[in-house]
């Protein structure tokens, strides 16, 4: 070994001109790289952090740059209309009455989805009670069952889950069953052969491709979304997944968590975003859909809910990121107060400018956050925010000793955002997500009633505490500073 060392060395010695090649082929690689990242038009900070690391690892991070930088998708537009087409009881446009606000404007331009409406929206607070809710509403199912997660494990949350499924595909029900193949990832062919069997159908959204070198893996564009559609009728979303990380009834240490059970008009937009992400990783066309059964005429019309909902929708397929533009023109027009819960807490110029604008102006700010994450590094990028904000009079509580996970949004006493985004770059840039945003008192003060229970269970930071230069603070500027990279 040390001989075949030697012999290459002598030999790239021989070279002539060896350093000024590779200091060429240096500059060349590192301009190409360059001119491909400004021309992504991300915020600059983003954009000269990934500079700055590939001047850092010539040439190995390229490797890191291919796995995990900047990457854009182009939906196929065609896909997308076709699974539109034959919508007759789904207005496409804002109706012009008071249920069109400013910011059901701004979501229908950003999102492509109209404002409507529902009957009846439950929360439902961590995993037990909404694995037990979603578990009888498949065992009504008459028709289909659509799902679609970010993680769904094969434990004992997820054998049920699967149970019932299976179960229902062998009545004749259509059970389609959408994962993302990295949050899914431990699911084994042996865990799905009984649903396969059964005739239920499972695609992976973005399988890795690594071993594929023309393909980009796009490791880092992943469906975040948990969707659950029964019948056309009834549908739930929010932030739990399938796995016993979140099932109290087992787990002690569960994440504390939100969902929603959601019925009427608004369920034709929830079985939108399903079929085309289930398009988009399938390649399926519209003719393997019965229309009928995906939007049944017996659901109520938008006129008939009383509840105001919209379905907010972003990803790495629009520029408009629509969840966190909304989230920022709900604060800005917030008169009264802005309460925010999110696992991960890693804003963007405008929404910091938008927290702490809401605060000098008296407002009732509150961000609450878990005391220690899943992610270490995340939870110091958090809290290197959280002196700014303490100082423009931003209420901050750290939730635990539970992992939280709820995104929760109040703003005032109408409008509220819950889903599955986090409040950091990966949610509103890089991920599939998926957020309910309703206008209605009633569900805003049940939503505060639940979030109210945590602030007060929580802690509050003070701006006064002590804080250690090598253990905390130190270590919270190096993660903020590389929070665009995230």
């Amino acid at each position: 070994m040390r001989e075949a060392l030697h012999v290459l060395w002598t030999t790239l010695s021989d070279i002539p001109h060896l350093a000024q090649i590779l200091a060429a082929a240096y500059v060349a690689y590192l301009l190409v790289l360059a001119c491909y990242i400004v021309l992504q038009k991300r915020e600059p900070v983003a954009t000269l952090s990934w500079i700055l690391s590939l001047a850092a690892l010539p040439y190995i991070g390229l490797f890191v740059f291919y796995v995990f930088g900047p990457q854009k998708i182009v939906r196929q537009r065609l896909r997308r209309g076709r699974s539109r087409e034959g919508m007759s009881t789904y207005e496409t446009l804002c109706p012009p009455d008071d249920r069109c606000t400013e910011l059901a404007r701004v979501g229908q331009a950003t999102t492509g989805l109209a404002p409507s409406t529902a009957t009846d929206v439950d929360w439902l607070v961590d995993g037990a009670a909404t694995y037990a809710a979603i578990i009888a509403a498949i065992g009504q199912a008459r028709r289909h069952v659509n799902l679609e997660y970010y993680i769904f494990e094969p434990d004992h949350a997820g054998t049920a889950m699967r149970d019932a499924l299976v179960e229902r595909a062998r009545a004749g029900v259509k059970v389609r069953l959408l994962l993302d193949a990295v949050g899914s990832s431990r699911i084994r062919k042996t865990f799905l052969q009984p649903l396969l069997e059964a005739g239920g159908e499972v695609a992976w959204f973005h399988p890795r491709q690594l071993l594929k070198p023309f393909k980009r893996p796009w490791l880092n564009l992943r469906t975040h979304r948990k969707l659950v559609v029964v019948d056309g009728e009834v549908a739930f979303t929010g932030g739990i997944n399938v796995t016993d990380e979140e099932d109290d009834s087992r787990n002690h240490n569960a994440y504390r968590d939100l969902h929603m059970r959601i019925r009427g008009h608004v369920v034709h937009s929830l079985q939108l975003v399903f079929l085309e992400d289930w398009i988009y990783a399938t390649g399926q066309t519209d003719s393997a859909f019965q229309r009928n059964d995906l939007f049944p005429p017996n659901v109520p019309t938008r006129s008939q809910g009383n509840i105001q909902a919209q379905v907010l929708i972003s990803g790495p397929d629009s520029a408009w990121e629509a969840i966190h533009r909304l989230h920022v023109a709900a604060i800005q027009e917030a008169k009264r107060r802005v309460w925010l819960v999110t696992p991960y807490f890693v804003p963007g110029e405008a929404a910091r400018m938008a927290l702490t604008s809401a605060a000098l102006g008296g407002l009732d700010t509150r961000l609450m956050v878990p005391k220690q994450s899943d992610s270490r590094f995340v939870t110091l990028a958090a809290r290197s925010y959280f002196d700014e904000l303490l100082e423009a009079g931003v209420r901050i509580y750290e939730y635990g000793p539970r992992m939280l996970h709820s995104k929760a949004f109040i703003a005032d006493d109408r409008t509220c955002i819950v889903g599955t985004a986090n409040f950091d770059h990966r949610s509103f840039r890089l991920n599939f997500e998926l957020s309910m945003m309703y206008n209605d008192r009633k569900l805003t003060s049940e939503l505060e009633a639940i979030l109210r229970e945590e602030f007060n269970s929580a802690t509050e930071v003070r701006l006064n505490r002590h804080r250690s230069m090598w253990r905390e603070r130190l270590p919270e500027a190096f993660a903020r500073l590389a929070s665009p990279l995230l």
